[in-house]
């Protein structure tokens, strides 16, 4: 196969799932071969973000990753996406360990942001993991934005809904999902909501029912990956170097 993409996942595997449906459901296809070539890797395995980062002497999910990284570079693919926010905490050593482009999300979707919203306070929601290591925040700050974190209260919420509900029971609380948005609107004068966790890109894609502006950085990552791959099929020159 040539010309394609692949995709790191399974971490959680429901939120690789929601990234691969919503791939299939928005591309335009009247055919089989309309659909794009992708290979999915879905490493289950991997330990625990959020554990490591909080706590160093945990597992790491470096080695895993760098070795699917390099395993799926010998295969020559044009573009990798990560599908899990937290693990962009490695990035850049993950990024050195290959030469095929690895598509940076959270940095594409505070790059969405900054057009779609360029005067709009930001409120962030994500694992412990992704706040405690900045990866949305430095984004977040270098982009001008105002922002808010929220409070633990809200905290303790958003990581219910990622770990008890939908990694641990694979359920999808809809409630707390608009609760943990009307609460950042609300409370913290939030005028759009980072969904800083694939976890949450699946709660979006579940219950979409709710009035709140929010920036999803999987959804975004799935029109992105449908852009590029549509312009190399096409034999479309992509600089990856300036895709943000």
């Amino acid at each position: 196969m040539k010309k394609f993409f692949t995709i790191i996942g399974g971490m959680g595997t429901l939120a690789t799932e929601s990234y691969i449906h919503l791939l299939n459901q928005r591309t335009e296809a009247k055919k089989d071969q309309d659909y794009l070539d992708y290979i999915i890797v879905n490493h289950a395995t991997v330990p625990d973000r959020t554990a490591h980062i909080l706590d160093n002497s945990k597992p790491s999910f470096l080695p895993p990753l760098k070795e699917d990284i390099e395993q799926q570079s010998k295969l020559d693919p044009e573009f990798m996406v990560i599908i899990c926010n937290t693990a962009h905490y490695y990035y850049k050593e993950l990024q050195a360990a290959t030469k095929v482009p690895l598509i940076h999300m959270p940095h594409m979707a505070v790059s969405v942001m900054k057009k779609k919203y360029p005067h709009a306070r930001v409120g962030l929601i994500a694992t412990k993991g992704t706040i405690a290591d900045h990866i949305y925040e430095d984004e977040i700050k270098a982009a001008g934005f105002d922002y808010s974190l929220g409070d633990q209260t809200v905290q303790d919420k958003v990581e219910s809904l990622i770990y008890d509900d939908i990694k641990e029971k694979g359920v999808m609380n809809a409630a707390k999902y608009h609760n943990i948005l009307k609460t950042m609107h609300d409370k913290f004068h939030c005028d759009v909501i980072v969904l800083g966790c694939t976890e949450l890109s699946y709660a979006q894609e579940k219950a979409p029912d709710h009035v709140y502006d929010v920036i999803d950085a999987q959804s975004i990552i799935v029109d992105k990956s449908i852009e590029y791959s549509r312009k190399i099929r096409n034999g479309e020159k992509i600089d990856f170097n300036k895709i943000y």
